[in-house]
C-alpha cells in the first residue's frame, strides 16, 4: 500500500431496526473499478426486499470480503475501498472526520459528534438525489448523526431541488410508459382492442373493466441437457423461501374461513371515468379503482375495529392505526408494501401511495420500512381478470380482502333486467378472532361504501 493511500472499510448497514443480516446477491463494483460516493456497490437480499448498498466514499474498489450468496451480519465488513488522503472523500464510520459544521458545533457547545459521519442509506440517497454535501449538514441525531429530517431541512433552507423535480409533467411522481405489446392490447379499460390474423382484424374480448395489463410471467432459462433428463431445477431465492415459510405458517397456525359478497360498482365506474383524465393532468398518475376500494375498506374497519387485529394466544391485540398492506405481484414473487395510517388519507392521497409503492415494487426499490407494520391486507386480484379467489391470510393479521374483476352483468332491479358493472369481494378470516356475523357485517359495510360513490364524491 502506498504512503498516500488509505483504506475505508464498508460494513453491512442496518437497513431496518429488525434486520440482523442480509445476503450478498450481486457485486456491482469489481476490484480495481472506480467508485464514486453514493454509487451502489452491491445488491443485498433480505427476507422481504432487495436493496442496494451505496458507497460512502470516492475511491477504487478493493478486496471483496464477502462473496455472492453469503449471509453477512449487520456491521460486518463486506469490502474495502482505497481512497487518497486529502482528496476530500467522505470517511466511513470507522474513520471519523471533522467537517466545518461539526467543528463549529463542538466549539460552540462541546456537543458529542462521534456519530456524525455514520450515514444511513436513506440519508445518502437523499443527499445524492438533491446534490448536497453531507459535510455541510448539521446533524441533530445521537452523537451528531445526520438524520433524514436534517437533510430535508437543509434542502428546504437552501432551496435545493432534485433534478427530477424540475420536470413539471411528472409532478415528482414516475409515470409508467404505455404498453404497446399486441398481447396486452386489451389492457386499456373500456376500450375495444383488435389483433390481426392474416388480413382480418379480430376483436379481442375483454370483459374485465379494470384489467390494466397482461400479467407478467417469470422468465426461466432452460438449458439443453444432452443426458435427456425430463426435469430441470430452479434455485429457491431468499424471497421465495420467505414467502413459502410465511404461507406455511399462516395455513398451519390460522384456521382459515372464507366468504364472498357481490357489489354493484356501476356508479364507481362512472365516477372514475369522469375524473380520471383531469386527475392524471393534475397529479401525473392514474387513479385506479383500488384507491376507492381502500377508502371503503378503511371506513368499514373504523366501524368494525376487530378486523384490524392480531391473535396473541391469551389476548386479541386490536391495532389503533389502520396500516393497509397491498399485495403487489412481480414476475417471481408477491410482496406486501404497507400504506401507513391509511385512515388519515383521502382518496387522492391513497392513489398517490398506491402508485408510489407499486412503482417501487416493480423497480425493486422497496425498503424494509415499506414492508413493516401492516394490519389488514387488500389484494387487487381483479387486475389480471380473476373473478373469484381464496386468499391466504398475511400472517399474523386477522383477515385479507381481494377485489375481483369488474364485469358487466345482467342484474334484476325492481323486477327489471339491467346491465350493471359488478364485482366480487372475497374475504379470508382468522376464525380464532372473527366469526361469520362480524365479517358479514363488515363486508356489507364495505359494499355500502362502494355503492355510495357518486359523481359528487370528493377526492380531496
Amino acid at each position: 500500500m502506498s504512503d498516500n493511500k488509505q483504506w475505508t472499510d464498508v460494513v453491512m448497514p442496518q437497513l431496518a431496526e429488525s434486520l440482523v443480516s442480509a445476503t450478498i446477491a450481486k457485486w456491482l463494483k469489481q476490484p480495481g473499478e472506480q467508485v464514486e460516493q453514493y454509487d451502489p456497490i452491491c445488491e443485498v437480499i433480505t427476507d422481504k426486499v432487495n436493496a442496494e448498498i451505496p458507497s460512502t466514499v470516492d475511491g477504487i474498489m478493493g478486496e471483496h470480503l464477502a462473496v455472492e450468496g453469503q449471509v453477512i451480519a449487520v456491521d460486518e465488513i463486506i469490502c474495502r475501498i482505497q481512497t487518497s488522503e486529502g482528496d476530500g472523500a467522505v470517511q466511513s464510520a470507522q474513520q471519523p472526520e471533522h467537517s466545518p459544521v461539526a467543528a463549529e458545533l463542538e466549539a460552540e457547545n462541546g456537543a458529542d459528534q462521534s456519530m456524525r459521519n455514520r450515514y444511513s442509506p436513506v440519508v445518502q440517497s437523499l443527499a445524492a438525489q438533491h446534490g448536497i454535501q453531507l459535510s455541510n449538514v448539521t446533524g441533530t441525531g445521537i452523537g451528531g448523526r445526520i438524520t433524514r429530517k436534517d437533510v430535508l431541512a437543509y434542502v428546504q433552507r437552501k432551496g435545493t431541488v432534485a433534478p427530477q423535480a424540475s420536470k413539471p409533467a411528472q409532478a415528482g411522481i414516475a409515470v409508467e410508459a404505455p404498453r404497446t405489446n399486441v398481447n396486452s392490447a386489451a389492457s386499456v379499460p373500456g376500450e375495444q382492442a383488435t389483433a390481426t390474423l392474416g388480413d382480418a382484424a379480430i376483436p379481442v374480448r375483454n370483459s374485465g373493466i379494470h384489467l390494466t395489463e397482461m400479467p407478467k410471467i417469470p422468465t426461466i432459462e432452460v438449458e439443453d441437457d444432452p443426458t435427456g433428463r425430463s426435469e430441470y431445477y430452479i434455485d429457491v431465492t431468499p424471497i421465495r423461501n420467505a414467502i413459502a415459510r410465511n404461507m406455511r405458517q399462516s395455513v398451519s397456525e390460522i384456521p382459515h374461513a372464507w366468504t364472498m359478497i357481490e357489489v354493484d360498482v356501476t356508479n364507481l365506474v362512472m365516477l372514475r371515468n369522469s375524473i380520471k383524465d383531469e386527475f392524471k393532468r393534475k397529479e401525473g398518475i392514474n387513479i385506479t379503482y383500488l384507491a376507492f376500494l381502500l377508502k371503503a375498506v378503511v371506513n368499514a374497519i373504523k366501524d368494525y375495529p376487530i378486523m384490524n387485529s392480531f391473535w396473541a394466544v391469551d389476548k386479541i391485540i386490536v391495532k389503533r392505526d389502520i396500516n393497509i398492506s397491498l399485495a403487489v405481484g412481480t414476475e417471481d414473487s408477491v410482496l406486501t408494501p404497507v400504506i401507513q395510517k391509511a385512515d388519515q388519507k383521502n382518496i387522492a392521497g391513497l392513489a398517490r401511495e398506491i402508485d408510489d409503492l407499486a412503482r417501487k415494487t416493480r423497480e425493486g426499490k422497496l425498503k424494509l420500512d415499506d414492508m413493516q407494520g401492516g394490519t389488514f391486507t387488500v389484494n387487487n386480484t381483479g387486475s389480471f381478470g380473476s373473478i373469484l379467489s381464496y386468499p391466504i391470510i398475511n400472517y399474523p393479521q386477522a383477515a385479507i380482502l381481494t377485489f375481483e374483476s369488474i364485469v358487466k352483468k345482467p342484474v334484476v332491479i325492481n323486477d327489471m333486467i339491467a346491465v350493471r358493472s359488478m364485482a366480487n369481494l372475497c374475504l379470508s378470516l382468522d376464525h380464532r378472532i372473527l366469526d361469520g356475523v362480524i365479517c358479514g357485517r363488515f363486508l356489507q359495510r364495505v359494499k355500502e361504501n362502494l355503492e355510495s360513490y357518486s359523481l359528487e364524491t370528493k377526492l380531496y
